[in-house]
């Protein structure tokens, strides 16, 4: 029962506002200082093999690779030449956002930095040009969460650590769902732009001719070509075995770096603000993983999955009806705390269940990501909605974003739906 015990005083902790990386560590060591003998004996070994881990060291990597591509302009370059490629479609500006967001999370998979970012940059400008602000808010708030699903997820990087699964296999098998929201999103704004143009209308044609000056052929390929080229160098070398997840993420950081200096966009201002805001992020993450491991060694060596796995026996719950109830609680979950902090705490409390009711991890892994990106759109709470409205005009209201959301918000529960139904999804590449 202490082990429940744990769990109730953290809980009242998080909600009273405290740290959560520090609350986890300071409480777990505590409880396991009084209650667990020889527990300072352990500890040391859990929090080494952490370190240790080559796996996690792709996440300041990856984080970095993220900034520097924000630092050096990338992401307002590739928006512009999206926008003027679709722009002469109904809803083209919506549309190219779609892209730009599938090309960032592919690129970078941090999404709350791709949120602001287009926000910053693209909300205005929807605006100015008569798109409907609840439609033009859902199109970036749904476009900068795809970065949950999209490899290199740092998501699927710290699930495939927590859950002992390989990384790259998240990272194909987060590939066709990945897709296929994407494909539910552009044949929405496509449809909707056709049903009604007056509230995503095309751009004019003199904008399209101004655009179009002599070389922007050479400016087209360098604000689309080159993000992709450095997508299929870290997801390429992952997919072909040429390189780790740890390996690919320093390749992306270099790639990234090599972009900025040779367009001249990067400053060494910009890039060591950019390495601070990554060991920052980087800390904050670790603390809280190190709390986590903590707690799981606490939480385990006061019986808390002993009595859980007996729980679960006793209750005679399916490994799908136990599953059902891990969705529900995650997507709760998802609207109050972070996901870092939801894999580090949740994850590692269920995960000898999923064992022992031998429940496919990787399987389990994409429906978590997708779950934990669904509760990043859905109101009140969502991140991605507090995001997006610290950096709106002062004309768009909390409702507007709302309203703006809830059609992508059903796309990604019917995907959530389609995975579980048919999870031989996620193996198709894999397969052939």
């Amino acid at each position: 029962m202490m082990g429940l015990v744990l769990f109730a005083v953290l809980f009242v902790i998080f909600m009273l506002g405290y740290p959560v990386g520090l609350a986890l560590g300071g409480v777990s060591v505590l409880f396991g200082y009084f209650f667990i003998p020889d527990f300072l004996d352990f500890l040391p070994l859990r929090v080494m093999g952490v370190m240790e881990n080559q796996v996690l060291m792709s996440i300041p990597m990856f984080i970095w690779m993220g900034l520097l591509l924000e630092k050096s302009g990338i992401a307002e370059k590739l928006l512009e030449s999206m926008t003027f490629l679709f722009g002469s479609l109904p809803g083209g500006l919506a549309l190219s956002i779609i892209m730009v967001g599938t090309l960032l999370a592919a690129s970078t998979g941090i999404v709350g930095a791709t949120v602001v970012t287009m926000g910053l940059i693209s909300l205005p400008s929807m605006i100015r040009r008569n798109y409907d602000i609840p439609v033009a808010t859902g199109v970036i708030a749904a476009s900068g969460t795809l970065g949950q699903i999209i490899p290199p997820s740092v998501v699927l990087v710290i699930l495939g650590s927590v859950m002992n699964v390989s990384v790259g296999a998240l990272f194909t098998s987060a590939i066709v769902p990945g897709l296929i929201l994407v494909s539910f999103y552009i044949l929405y704004v496509f449809t909707y732009a056709r049903i009604f143009p007056h509230k995503a209308p095309a751009l004019s044609p003199d904008e399209i001719k101004a655009f179009k000056t002599e070389g922007y052929q050479i400016r087209l390929f360098y604000a689309i070509g080159v993000p992709i080229l450095l997508m299929l160098l870290v997801l390429g070398s992952i997919f072909l075995g040429i390189a780790s997840p740890t390996e690919a993420s320093a390749l992306g950081a270099l790639g990234a770096l090599g972009i900025g200096l040779s367009s001249g966009s990067l400053s060494w201002t910009s890039i060591k603000e950019s390495l601070q805001k990554a060991v920052h992020i980087t800390s904050m993450v670790f603390l809280i993983l190190l709390g986590a491991t903590t707690f799981a060694l606490v939480f385990r060596g006061l019986g808390g999955e002993a009595v859980m796995v007996e729980w679960i026996q006793k209750t005679q719950l399916t490994g799908t009806k136990f599953l059902i109830l891990v969705m529900i609680v995650v997507f709760i979950a998802g609207f109050f705390i972070d996901f870092i902090e939801i894999v580090f705490i949740f994850v590692p409390v269920i995960l000898p269940v999923l064992i022992a009711l031998k429940v496919d991890l990787v399987w389990v892994g994409i429906l978590l990501a997708v779950n934990l990106q669904t509760s990043f759109l859905t109101p009140p709470f969502g991140f991605a909605l507090f995001y997006l409205k610290g950096v709106a005009p002062e004309e768009v209201r909390s409702i507007d974003i709302y309203k703006g959301v809830i059609p992508f918000l059903l796309m990604q529960l019917l995907v959530l739906v389609l995975i579980w139904m048919f999870p031989e999804m996620i193996y198709l590449i894999k397969n052939h």
